[in-house]
């Protein structure tokens, strides 16, 4: 059977996070397995609380898993401060694990900071080279080039930047950027192509960015090719996102299951 890791934070309210990116992984078929960053009292209507968890039993998750079941594919999710984030480099590079999967969570879908100001330095220099997909959305993107990236034009020229920081694949999500489709631009060293799909009116999209990137992950653990994997990652959240079933009162979490229901 094919495995996936998530490093990332819990979400209490079940949307995002590694609730989301394990329901992902079932979703596709894939084994899911977790390493804990960060717990957070969150619900649809925003993050109450946050705390990081020591970077040594962040670690040692990684370290356990790594040693007995291995993963085909690892996303990296909400890591909350500097220590964390050159932990998890760390674990990369000395368990040679492949098929990263960036995910740079930086602020939730409400508004609240996830990110300690610190760790955006160690991102850009530790974990960005490490990865072979990177997917910020535009605000992210704006954080990790010091741009300005409010048009589609902002993301054609903030794309090539974040590869020049060693990732092999950049994706940048538009749904920040106004117009009446969503298009995302992904980046490789010799190409750029954009994923175009309409913009869905609705207040369901919390876990978007975590189950698109789990999403990625899981393509890439089964085996599928890079772009293909990009493409079905994002067909898959678009079905996911129609089919929500409206829970809670503020930005409601996605149908990981739609497929199957």
């Amino acid at each position: 059977m094919h495995t996936a890791l998530t490093i990332a934070g819990s979400d209490s309210g079940g949307g995002a996070g590694i609730q989301a990116d394990l329901k992902t992984f079932a979703a596709h078929g894939v084994y899911g397995m977790s390493a804990l960053t960060a717990v957070t009292a969150q619900n649809t209507r925003g993050v109450v609380s946050w705390m990081a968890l020591p970077p040594a039993i962040v670690r040692a998750q990684v370290d356990a898993v790594i040693g007995d079941i291995g993963a085909d594919a690892v996303k990296i999710g909400m890591l909350g401060n500097a220590a964390i984030v050159e932990t998890v480099a760390a674990a990369v590079r000395d368990l040679d694990l492949q098929n990263v999967v960036l995910d740079p969570v930086m602020i939730a879908k409400g508004g609240n900071p996830l990110l300690e100001p610190p760790a955006v330095d160690a991102i850009r220099r530790a974990l960005v080279p490490l990865a072979l997909v990177v997917t910020p959305n535009a605000p992210e993107a704006e954080v990790l080039t010091g741009m300005s990236v409010r048009s589609l034009r902002d993301v054609h020229d903030a794309g090539p930047r974040i590869l020049e920081m060693g990732a092999r694949v950049v994706l940048i999500k538009g749904g920040h950027i106004e117009g009446p489709e969503s298009i995302d631009v992904a980046f490789t060293p010799g190409e750029a192509f954009e994923i175009r799909g309409p913009r869905i009116d609705t207040s369901s999209t919390h876990g978007t960015g975590c189950t698109l990137s789990s999403a990625i992950a899981a393509n890439l653990a089964l085996g599928i090719p890079v772009r293909e994997a990009l493409q079905r990652a994002r067909e898959y959240v678009e079905g996911a996102i129609r089919q929500a079933p409206g829970l809670g009162s503020g930005h409601g979490p996605l149908n990981h299951f739609w497929r199957s229901g």
